[in-house]
């Protein structure tokens, strides 16, 4: 089926279901899914019940829509994405990001649970995002023919908008949290990365790893989206951590910064329309 038709379908089913347009929308990563518990007049939509809708097979991933409000904000927040590690192509995965630009959404969020490349870094660490490695061997953007050359050929020159990346240092000074600024490597999963793949992405001048986010970006992008994403730092990659990786531990130090990360996005998403 045309990916236009299949659009159409879902959002035919959304709308009368959305009071109002969200004026923001976050995608939660791993661990991170507490903050749609916390929005205000909530409408839940489950994504297997959206027409053509990928569903998320991963455990702790609820695949869920929360409309709500933050602060009396209209927000839509995404608690459970999908990956290509699922078995998902790029494109699929970034079905979510074309829906929303569909419902009229301009202003993004992502956020993901990552694994520390920078030696400073530790977990529990916040880093916003200020740039990505796509290293997923696949682009979002490969396959429909029928787009014209400035929708398939996006700059990617401020892949995350620089007056958030200013507005979002500001509020953490401000809330006295600590907020890292980094660059994201994302690969394909869902192997964590070996220590010499883990050398690579420092020479390549990456911060922390992840297997997400980035088509989601390159998609907000292509439609016109302004995005902020900032990671969770998790656990530390191999050859830095001295354990074994394990997915436990992604969400041991997610529950630990709950608190502090509910603090700072809850401000952040108050305040991102008038930026």
């Amino acid at each position: 089926m045309d990916e236009k038709i299949k659009l159409d379908q879902s959002v035919k089913f959304l709308k009368p279901k959305i009071k109002e347009v969200p004026q923001v929308a976050i995608i939660l990563g791993s661990g991170l899914g507490g903050l749609a518990d916390e929005l205000d007049n909530s409408e839940v939509i489950d994504c297997k019940d959206i027409p053509n809708y990928p569903v998320s097979t991963v455990s702790d991933h609820a695949g869920i829509w929360v409309f709500g409000r933050a602060h009396n904000v209209p927000v839509l927040a995404l608690k459970g994405r999908v990956h290509t590690y699922e078995g998902y192509s790029a494109r699929t995965v970034t079905y979510s990001i074309r829906l929303m630009a569909q419902l009229g959404i301009k202003r993004l969020v992502v956020t993901n649970a990552s694994g520390g490349v920078n030696p400073d870094f530790q977990p529990g660490d916040l880093m916003l995002i200020t740039d990505q490695i796509n290293w997923m061997f696949d682009n979002p953007l490969i396959g429909d023919n029928s787009i014209s050359a400035d929708q398939r050929f996006i700059d990617m020159s401020e892949a995350y908008d620089k007056i958030y990346l200013e507005k979002a240092r500001a509020v953490s000074s401000e809330l006295n949290i600590e907020l890292k600024s980094g660059i994201l490597f994302t690969s394909k999963g869902p192997t964590y990365e070996t220590a010499a793949e883990v050398r690579m992405a420092q020479v390549a001048g990456a911060d922390s790893v992840t297997m997400s986010t980035t088509p989601e970006v390159i998609v907000a992008n292509q439609m016109k989206m302004r995005v902020m994403g900032i990671s969770c730092i998790t656990n530390l990659a191999t050859g830095i951590s001295k354990e074994k990786l394990n997915h436990g531990e992604v969400q041991e130090t997610a529950n630990r910064i709950k608190e502090t990360f509910l603090r700072l996005m809850k401000e952040i998403l108050t305040r991102i329309p008038q930026w």
